[in-house]
């Protein structure tokens, strides 16, 4: 709570600050020193038993041997969040882009609005703040609105993610003793648990605003039906990796100073993305992975290829647009091993039993015949997310043209599902980011 506190105060004086002062060289100074203070709280709290024990260990690479103190601590819950909101605050009334808020309360409100304080998304004062000051009613189709996202977000949580995580653990926990066909069935398993625990989240706190009269940045637009690498980026974690190409990309260049500059700022966002969500060389190989995976079409200037949602308009995909999905599925599957994996070595043994003869065996864990149920769910959420794609989320428009009683049976049977699918409890993975 202090820090929350310390941060509020720290980024809404500043601002003030930068405003008011009327040279260059003062606005500059009260920037930096948010944003060094703010980034140096990230630092010692997230970081800074990483790089003491990396630093540790490459002095004993090379022979020397010393004894590094580490930090005792728990990570402060939303850290990585707030320091975000508070950045791109102070960021953009140095660029002019809006006017400092002098209602401390309404400040206040903005950093630590509840739905989104914990795991986001990351949202600018420019999008939220004008809705908080401005006067609020009900309104009942909003409010119903709010609690379809609500309630798929749930389902997405607790029947799909919290099942595929039991599987998911029992098989990457002990990759070792399985062969290459179990592993991929375990990586699956951890692709949709990671994409219904995070997106889930992200349904409730939006819902939830939408309850408030508040609209809260969309955060992901059905990823896994991407085209392409570049397609993913621009719909998973969508205010994350806009924060980062507004704050960072952009500002070093993006892709318009030659190929050398683009190679490194599409390097550097991505090591820097890797790194924001957690202190562990697991994460910097997952962000260089997807920046190999995405520089190929920004080098060629295919990276906007694909704006539109797939299949628009149809109920099927092309052959073309259907393989594209799934070569761009099966990466994004092999960059989330190294985001579960305890390390590097964990992640790389763990590759090389995929690729192995044992892929072409018939895969077996314990307990496998528990998890028909699991897929059975997993494969009508991909069919219903599929007919929702171009909808807000899933299930925004679907069965709104039904009759009641169909209508309410629908929602019933996902509220079943909830009580009857509940997986073993877990906790929602971007907590710890």
């Amino acid at each position: 709570m202090f820090l929350l506190l310390f941060s509020t105060l720290l980024d809404f004086f500043t601002g003030n600050k930068i405003h008011s002062s009327e040279v260059k060289n003062k606005k500059r100074f009260w920037l930096w020193l948010s944003i060094i203070v703010n980034l140096g709280f990230l630092g010692v709290f997230k970081y800074y038993n990483f790089f003491a024990e990396s630093f540790a260990d490459a002095l004993s690479f090379v022979g020397v041997k010393t004894n590094v103190s580490s930090l005792n601590i728990i990570l402060p819950v939303g850290i990585s969040f707030y320091t975000f909101h508070g950045l791109s605050y102070v960021i953009d009334i140095y660029r002019n882009k809006i006017s400092p808020e002098k209602n401390i309360i309404d400040y206040s409100l903005f950093v630590s609005f509840f739905p989104l304080l914990v795991a986001g998304p990351i949202e600018r004062a420019t999008h939220l703040l004008p809705q908080l000051k401005k006067v609020r009613v009900f309104e009942y189709d909003k409010a119903v609105d709010g609690l379809r996202q609500i309630l798929w977000g749930l389902f997405k949580k607790i029947v799909i993610a919290d099942n595929c995580a039991v599987f998911a653990n029992s098989i990457l926990d002990h990759s070792g003793d399985y062969s290459g066909s179990t592993l991929v069935i375990g990586a699956l398993f951890f692709t949709f648990q990671i994409y219904g625990d995070f997106s889930g989240y992200s349904d409730i706190a939006l819902g939830t605003a939408r309850l408030l009269g508040i609209e809260l940045l969309k955060n992901f637009n059905f990823p896994y039906f991407s085209r392409d690498i570049a397609e993913f980026w621009r719909r998973w974690h969508i205010s994350l990796s806009s924060w980062f190409k507004d704050y960072l990309y952009i500002p070093l260049g993006g892709s318009k100073g030659g190929i050398g500059k683009t190679v490194r700022n599409t390097f550097l966002i991505f090591l820097v993305s890797g790194f924001w969500h957690g202190a562990n060389w697991t994460f910097v190989a997952w962000g260089f992975l997807n920046a190999l995976f995405i520089l190929p079409s920004i080098l060629t200037h295919h990276n906007r290829d694909h704006l539109e949602i797939v299949a628009k308009g149809k109920y099927l995909p092309s052959l073309k647009e259907f393989l594209s999905i799934l070569f761009t599925f099966s990466l994004t599957v092999i960059a989330w091993i190294f985001f579960r994996a305890t390390d590097l070595s964990h992640a790389f043994s763990y590759l090389k039993g995929i690729f192995s003869s044992s892929l072409f065996s018939i895969p077996y864990f314990v307990g496998i015949g528990l998890c028909i149920p699991t897929v059975i769910l997993t494969s009508i959420f991909i069919i219903i997310e599929w007919m929702g794609r171009e909808q807000n989320y899933a299930i925004a428009n679907l069965g709104k043209a039904w009759h009641r009683p169909f209508r309410w049976v629908f929602y019933y049977s996902i509220i079943y599902c909830l009580f009857y699918f509940t997986g073993k409890e877990q906790q929602f993975i971007y907590f710890q980011f």
